[in-house]
Order: structure tokens, then sequence, then C-alpha cells
């Protein structure tokens, strides 16, 4: 059941054990460990909390600890204690404990999972209790041009069995937080392939591309982690790259534990920075994260391009099986939950889907 709330609330979570940061600079090099409010160039973060009560709760078969969090910002969030939602577009003020009618919900689910956000900051949910924070927006439709009908690619597979055709041999995942590597391919770059409209829906992870450009479009994908190991995947590297013509459709597929992103430009390359980064409207992604009990996340962000000085490009991206969406128009005019540089310290922007496959679709070139 969902109750909508009218009045400003904080969330009280279940969470252990408290997280941990590290501070890094403008090129990922971390500087301290602490609670701290850093910003990678990309990537998916959960918001900074502070714990202003504990709580110690005695139950015939569990025993947990209630811990109260309050937050300092405008967002729209949802928290999710399994059958219990409370949405709300919301300035966090004062402390207000949840409704006791949510506990028994809370308990009746025994699964512990994880939440990520941007950064790749990762919390711990435990107790039973799960929690996303979004802010969802409706969803477009974009047609595709194959000889496939728009919709066979959100299927998948009935036997849960998925192709892994085409991909390389999987890297081992170590680290935890911002500094956590996933599989970024054996060789390189070969857990992002670009793969049929008849072969799309037989894998775990696909996303569609369309756009509603005019022109050529050069799309460039990459993994947060480059292939000297260093968190430097967009400075110039490519996992994937092709030309998005006018009316054209493409695929791609990733491998389990991808994070990265992608960008697109008109034109031949994509613009780079001063210091050789990517500096264009990013689609940041990460699949079946190893580390965040195999959820997902994506969002659209203009972090890169406003900091230095560039074009921002339209770009949309929705959850295809579901209803949540984030986009910017050209020149940052419309943004719907999605990062520009004035929410580059803000978390829960985006998306964020339990493990299970996912579909994304993407328009380039997005203008409304």
């Amino acid at each position: 059941m969902a109750f909508r709330l009218t009045h400003p609330i904080p969330s009280l979570f279940w969470t252990h054990p408290l997280f941990q940061f590290q501070k890094r600079d403008s090129h990922g090099t971390p500087t301290s460990t602490g609670n701290c409010d850093s910003q990678l160039p990309h990537s998916l973060y959960i918001p900074r909390l502070r714990r202003t009560l504990s709580i110690g709760v005695r139950h015939p078969f569990f025993t947990f600890t209630l811990s109260l969090y309050t937050l300092a910002r405008r967002d729209t969030h949802t928290l999710y204690i399994h059958s219990l939602q409370i949405t709300r577009k919301m300035y966090f003020t004062t402390p207000f404990l949840l409704l006791a009618a949510a506990l028994p919900s809370a308990l009746s689910q025994p699964t512990p999972t994880k939440v990520q956000g941007h950064s790749r900051r990762q919390i711990d949910i435990s107790a039973s209790a799960s929690v996303s924070i979004s802010a969802p927006s409706s969803s477009s439709s974009s047609s595709s041009t194959s000889s496939a009908s728009s919709s066979d690619w959100t299927s998948t597979p009935s036997d849960g069995d998925y192709s892994t055709s085409g991909f390389g041999s999987e890297t081992s995942s170590y680290g935890s937080g911002d500094t956590y590597i996933g599989n970024v391919g054996d060789p390189w770059g070969s857990n992002i392939i670009e793969v049929s409209a008849s072969e799309a829906s037989n894998y775990k992870y696909v996303m569609q591309l369309t756009g509603q450009n005019s022109e050529d479009w050069t799309v460039v994908f990459w993994n947060k982690y480059g292939p000297d190991g260093k968190m430097d995947g967009w400075y110039g590297y490519s996992a994937l790259s092709f030309t998005l013509s006018s009316g054209e459709t493409k695929y791609v597929a990733f491998d389990e534990d991808t994070q990265g992103a992608f960008g697109a430009a008109q034109g031949s390359s994509l613009p780079t920075g001063s210091s050789g980064g990517y500096a264009c409207t990013w689609g940041e992604f990460d699949f079946g994260s190893t580390a965040n009990d195999d959820w997902s996340g994506f969002d659209v962000s203009a972090i890169q391009a406003q900091d230095n000085d560039m074009s921002v490009q339209g770009m949309q991206i929705c959850d295809a099986l579901g209803s949540t969406c984030s986009s910017i128009t050209a020149d940052a005019a419309e943004v719907d939950n999605a990062y520009t540089s004035a929410e580059t310290d803000e978390g829960g922007i985006g998306g964020n889907l339990s493990a299970g496959p996912v579909r994304l679709a993407v328009v380039i070139d997005y203008s409304g």
C-alpha cells in the first residue's frame, strides 16, 4: 500500500553497517576517508544521511536496530519497505518517525538488499528493509526502424537463460565504494557489444538507441575503469563506438557487473575538455552490480559538459520495463530527473532498478 504525504518529513532507515566514503579529487584520486559528499565525474549515488537516533527493538523472531536519518535537500524520494511505499517531493528539515504500521510489512520479507547512487557510493540495507530513492517521470516511446518490431527487444527468455555470445571473459571485481572495480571485459571493453534487433531480447542487459537527430551523430561507450586499470575510462577510451544516422536504431548489450557511461554528439567524434576527458552529455549506467546485490542504475548527466563550458546535448534514458526516465534537452533548457553541475553533490537522481533484466530506451538529440 502507499501513503502520499503532504508535509516536510525526513525518513527512517534500517541500516547496518554505517557507510564510509572516500573523498577524491577531480581526477578520481583518493584524498581522505569519511562521510563525505565528494563527486566523481559519473555514476549514481545515495545522498548524505545524518543519523539522529538509534532504537533497539526486540521481536519474537528478530532483533534489529531502528536508526533515524535526516536529509537536508530538496528532491523526490521514494522509500520502499517492501509492500510499503512513501513518495513525496519534500524538503527535509525535522525528524519524523515512520508510521508504526510499517513495521509488520518491513518484517514480512527477509531478503536484504542494497541500493546505490551517484559516485558509486553505497549503503547496506538490512533488517528486511530496502530503500530506493528516485524521481519518476513520464516515459516516452520511440519507434524502431529495424526489421523487428519495437516491442520485441523488451522481451526476455522464458527460461531465464540469457545469452553471453560476443562477450569476452569476465574480469574479477574488487574494491568497494568509490573505488569498486567491476567487470571491464577481457579483452578490455568486450563487456559492451552491439547486437542486432533480433538478438537483443536474448541478453539480460540491453539498451536501445534511437535519435531525433537529422545529421549523423557519434556514440561512444566506455567502462568506468580504463584498460590501464585506472579510473579514467572517459579519457579518450572506447569500448564501443558507432555512428547513429537519422532514423536509425541501434542495440547494445552489457555483461554482468558493468559500470560505465556513453556520450553522443553530432559529427565524427566526441568533444573533450582541457584535460582530455569526454565533455558532453553522458548517459551513465551500472548493470547487475555484484557489490550492490545485482541492482542496476542509470541517469543522464551534463556535469562534464557544463564544467568544461561545452555544449549540452539532449538525451533521454527510460526504463522500458517501468516508468522512470532521466532526460536533458539541448543546453539544459529542460532537465528532468537528471544531473547538471548544480546537482553535483546531490543523490538519488536517475533510476535504481532491482536485480533482474534491464531494458533501457535511449533517445539521442532529445528535444522533449
